[in-house]
């Protein structure tokens, strides 16, 4: 069974969208978790997460690495 592992973290919702739509693109299965979780009452920052099957991850990895260039 596969499971879901973090291949980024962003700071906006729209940027970890746009990333997970590019992944999808290339066929890979990819979710955006904690869009509404952006800070704690103590100000420190949680950050968009974006998800990825763990069979995934290195191409994702690489494939995000190209997207960000």
């Amino acid at each position: 069974m596969s499971a879901l592992v973090e291949a980024a973290r962003f700071n906006w919702a729209y940027q970890a969208e746009l990333a997970r739509a590019y992944l999808e693109s290339y066929g890979l299965t990819a979710v955006v978790f904690d869009t509404q979780s952006n800070l704690y009452s103590d100000g420190a920052t949680v950050g968009v997460r974006l998800m990825v099957l763990d069979e995934d991850l290195a191409e994702a990895k690489e494939l995000l690495c190209e997207y960000q260039a």
